[in-house]
């Protein structure tokens, strides 16, 4: 089930049935839904449904969340605050955080909606019903789970409330929260079937598999590493859980004709027309179609790829040559991020070559390089993770967008296993060496355990590059508490700048964190406004 193939009607419901329930009606109306008469069949519960997976995320905020962090940059606009919260620059008025509240509490409303209604249909079939509670429950707490990591307290509704409640009600604590959405988690993963037992046509629901992995996520957002342990190994040790595995081609992964693959632990699902993004077009490079640069890649994400030796660039002997520095590197940066002389796999089989160093296109126009100022990156770099090859005209895509992966699995498995300095070369051979190998690393001092090494460092380095553009990166920087460290000062494009200014690395946006504040965002201003029992976060 490509969960776009929705229609309108089930937002016009939930609007319908919120008005409706304001009036004093003495007969239920037969000439349009209403809160009364609307429960009558399984198809019309699936729709309001339906409606709650298209409200879980969208791809603006999916893309975007990466300028949030030091692996990318919004420099034109400020698209979904990315601009505003990366440089520090905001407080709360910034619509963002509006928006973010807003969406997360829209999209509780209608699972609660789901929940305190699905038992009216009447002669549903019971197994279906459960399921589709159990879908809703896990929609609700990924919600929770947004708000209570950007916002810490936040209010707790496990019913639709009333207009009033939402008025008054004062923000539940955020160990409370945390419970509660480990809970649903809990008993939702019990009621949801495996990814193998869903037919064709309802690919792309929730079921026991995601509903755990998202628990893990939680968990490792928490430090509780021993759990993140249990839940982790529930998908790693057996396929009674879900059947789960890498994906053979890291580049493959992110392919149209891939989607569904037996990496993907839960994406949001597109259909081309019916459900489209057009992210992309601010993000790929203008040569093959790109509008301007929105959202570019940062240095700081450039160099945090491996030589293919397994050394950091800046390690003696890594054989780093900053005059040719993306020749011998991780292949998941060639898959990731476009650079100067880059070779653009085009839809019909050939390539384009794309060139961002200033002077170097043989194109007068030159429409790819770095001049500041211009419509062009404002790092040097563009992107080509997520690019489409089956996108029509202005890169309107349909690639699903992935949520969750076995990756993540491995690698949050990997962290836990070193926070408790239990990471040796069984965890690292299940983890950490099949993601390089995957990538395409074949030396041995790439590939092996390497008990000398800084293990916390290495793990949280593969992290970034393997997940690089999934807009994760904010969050890991957050809950590791280095977002002072990398978020405090420049970020970089590529060595197309002055020379004698950061040895030539382009200075591009300006950061600054307060750690003292930061890590919880404030309470939106607007709803503060409406409900004076809400408070604020410290230092704002």
């Amino acid at each position: 089930m490509k969960r776009s193939q929705l229609t309108k009607t089930a937002f016009l419901i939930i609007l319908v049935s919120v008005l409706s329930a304001c009036k004093k009606l003495d007969l239920v109306p037969t000439n349009n839904f209403t809160d009364a008469n609307y429960w009558t069949s399984a198809a019309k519960a699936n729709s309001v449904l339906n409606t709650a997976y298209s409200q879980l995320f969208n791809s603006s905020v999916f893309f975007y969340n990466e300028g949030l962090s030091d692996n990318a940059f919004n420099g034109r606009g400020d698209n979904d605050g990315a601009a505003s919260l990366a440089a520090g620059t905001y407080d709360p008025s910034l619509p963002r955080l509006k928006s973010e509240w807003g969406y997360h509490y829209t999209g509780i409303k209608t699972s609660n909606i789901f929940l305190e209604n699905v038992d009216r249909v009447e002669g549903m079939d019971e197994n279906l019903k459960n399921r589709m509670k159990a879908e809703a429950r896990v929609l609700r707490a990924w919600h929770y789970f947004y708000l209570t990591t950007w916002f810490g307290d936040v209010p707790l509704f496990s019913k639709d409330p009333t207009v009033e409640e939402t008025k008054t009600v004062s923000r539940t604590p955020k160990d409370q929260v945390i419970e509660f959405i480990l809970k649903e988690l809990d008993e939702s993963a019990a009621a949801l079937p495996v990814n193998t037992a869903y037919q064709a046509a309802d690919k792309g629901r929730l079921t026991k598999g995601a509903a755990i992995a998202l628990k893990a996520r939680v968990l490792l957002y928490q430090n509780r590493w021993a759990d993140v342990i249990t839940e982790c190994e529930k998908l790693m040790n057996s396929n009674a859980n879900g059947t789960y595995s890498l994906f053979t081609s890291y580049e493959g992964l992110f392919l149209p004709q891939n989607e569904y693959n037996n990496e993907v632990i839960y994406d949001i699902g597109y259909v081309t027309i019916d459900r489209e993004y057009q992210t992309f077009y601010d993000m790929a490079p203008l040569s093959v179609g790109g509008r301007l640069n929105a959202l570019a890649p940062t240095q700081e994400l450039v160099d945090s790829y491996l030589m293919l030796n397994g050394s950091a660039i800046n390690d003696a002997g890594s054989g780093y040559d900053e005059n040719d520095p993306y020749t011998n590197r991780d292949p998941r940066l060639t898959n990731t991020v476009v650079y100067n002389q880059f070779n653009w796999k085009l839809p019909d089989g050939t390539t384009k070559v794309i060139y961002t160093k200033p002077g170097t296109d043989p194109d007068q126009s030159a429409p790819d390089e770095y001049r500041s100022g211009s419509i062009a990156s404002p790092t040097g770099y563009y992107t080509r993770k997520y690019y489409d090859p089956q996108s029509r005209t202005n890169f309107q895509a349909a690639l699903n967008l992935i949520m969750i992966r076995y990756a993540d699995v491995l690698l949050m498995y990997a962290e836990a296993k070193t926070e408790l300095n239990q990471m040796d070369a069984s965890v690292w051979d299940q983890t950490i060496k099949p993601l390089r190998q995957r990538a395409g690393f074949t030396a041995a001092a790439a590939i092996n355990f390497n008990p000398s090494a800084n293990q916390r460092n290495v793990v949280r380095n593969e992290r970034r590059v393997e997940l690089a553009m999934e807009g994760l990166r904010i969050f890991d920087i957050r809950r590791w508490r280095t977002a002072e460290n990398v978020l405090n000062g420049w970020a970089h494009g590529a060595k197309f700048g002055p020379v004698n200014v950061d040895n030539g690395y382009i200075r591009a946006n300006e950061r600054r964190f307060d750690a003292s504040r930061a890590y919880l965002w404030p309470i939106p201003q607007d709803e503060r406004a409406l409900n004076p029992n809400l408070g604020q976060n410290q230092g704002w």
